[in-house]
C-alpha cells in the first residue's frame, strides 16, 4: 500500500446555481485525498466506518470504483453515514453539515487497523477527523502512534472547522499533531487562523521550526509554498476557469502523496499537485473533477 488515509467520508449534495438543484456527489477531505492519489495511480486504502443505510452504500460503490481499498471500512448499523450541502455564493461557497453522531465519529483507538497502517508508505490524516468525536480524536493519535512505530510517514492537512470544535483547542491539538507530522499540508486561511500569522513565509517557518519535514503551504489562488528545511519554492497559480474550490487542497494532498510515493521529491510531487488542484476547481463538487494524469501533465506543460 502506499497511503492509507484516515478520516469521515460523507455523501455531498452540491448546489448547482444554474439550475438550482443540488447534485449529489460525495465529500470528506481524507476520502477527497485518498480518491485523488488513487486517480493518479498510487495503491490508497481509507480507514473509516459508515453506516448500514444508503449513503453508506454509496460510498462503498465510489471507493470500489476509484480503487480504493476498503477493507478497513467498517459498518455501523447504529449510527448514520454523515451528509453535507455546498451553496455557492456571492462570498463563495458555505457549508452546511448533518454529521453529528455519525458512524465515524464512533470511531476509537481500539480500531485503528495496526497491520495496514504499518504495510502502508504513508498515513495520511486531517484535523477534521480528530474534530468530530473525542474518540476519532483518540483513533487518529493512536495510528499516528502505530505509524511513527513502523516507520510509516505522517502526512497532516491542518483543516479547521469551528463549527466543530472551538479555536483554543483546535489550535492545541493542530499543533500537537504537527510535531509528530512528517508531511504538513495547511491551507492560507487556515493557517492564519492558527497561528495567528499573516505572512506565508512566517506561517512556513513556524512550521518547519515544528520539525516538520515537508511544508506544502496551499494559498487558493495564488498557488502554492512547498519548503524543506533547507528548500523553499514558491509555485505560481494555473490561469484556470474556476468554477467550484470545494475540494482543491484535498485534490492538492492526494497528488502530491501520490507522486512523493512514486519517488518523487517534495517540490517535483508539489509542481504536480499544485497543476492537479487548479484542474480540479473547473467542476462542480469535491470528487468528480479531481484530474488524472493526462490532464495535469498537459497543464504543467501549457501552463
Amino acid at each position: 500500500m502506499d497511503i492509507i488515509s484516515l478520516g469521515e467520508a460523507m455523501v455531498e449534495f452540491n448546489q448547482v446555481p444554474s439550475e438550482n438543484i443540488y447534485a449529489a456527489g460525495f465529500g470528506g477531505d481524507t476520502s477527497n485525498c485518498a480518491v485523488a492519489a488513487a486517480r493518479q495511480g498510487a495503491r490508497v486504502g481509507y480507514i473509516s466506518a459508515v453506516g448500514t443505510d444508503a449513503f453508506g452504500d454509496l460510498l462503498l460503490g465510489m471507493w470500489g470504483s476509484e480503487g480504493v481499498d476498503v477493507t478497513t471500512v467498517r459498518r455501523v448499523a447504529h449510527a448514520p453515514t454523515g451528509i453535507y450541502f455546498v451553496t455557492h455564493g456571492t462570498a463563495g461557497h458555505q457549508f452546511t453539515y448533518y454529521r453529528q453522531g455519525s458512524a465515524a465519529a464512533q470511531m476509537t483507538a481500539a480500531d485503528m487497523p495496526a497491520d495496514a497502517i504499518k504495510a502502508a508508505k504513508i498515513l495520511h490524516i486531517s484535523a477534521i477527523s480528530q474534530a468530530i468525536s473525542e474518540t476519532a480524536c483518540d483513533a487518529v493519535f493512536a495510528a499516528i502512534d502505530i505509524a511513527r512505530a513502523a516507520g510509516v510517514r505522517v502526512s497532516y492537512d491542518t483543516n479547521l472547522r469551528l463549527k466543530l470544535w472551538p479555536l483554543e483547542r483546535a489550535t492545541a491539538i493542530i499543533q500537537q499533531t504537527a510535531t509528530l507530522s512528517d508531511i504538513l499540508l495547511p491551507g492560507l486561511d487556515d493557517a492564519r487562523a492558527l497561528t495567528g500569522l499573516q505572512d506565508p513565509d512566517a506561517i512556513v517557518d513556524l512550521y518547519l521550526g515544528l520539525g516538520v519535514g515537508i511544508v506544502g503551504l496551499t494559498l487558493g489562488e495564488q498557488g502554492a509554498i512547498i519548503a524543506t528545511p533547507s528548500q523553499r519554492r514558491h509555485l505560481a497559480p494555473h490561469p484556470v476557469n474556476c468554477i467550484d474550490a470545494t475540494g482543491a487542497g484535498d485534490a492538492f494532498d492526494g497528488a502530491f502523496l501520490a507522486r512523493l510515493a512514486a519517488g518523487d521529491d517534495a517540490f517535483v510531487a508539489g509542481r504536480y499537485a499544485n497543476a492537479a488542484a487548479a484542474l480540479s476547481t473547473t467542476g462542480y463538487g469535491a470528487i468528480a473533477p479531481v484530474p488524472r494524469p493526462q490532464a495535469i501533465e498537459a497543464l504543467m506543460k501549457t501552463g
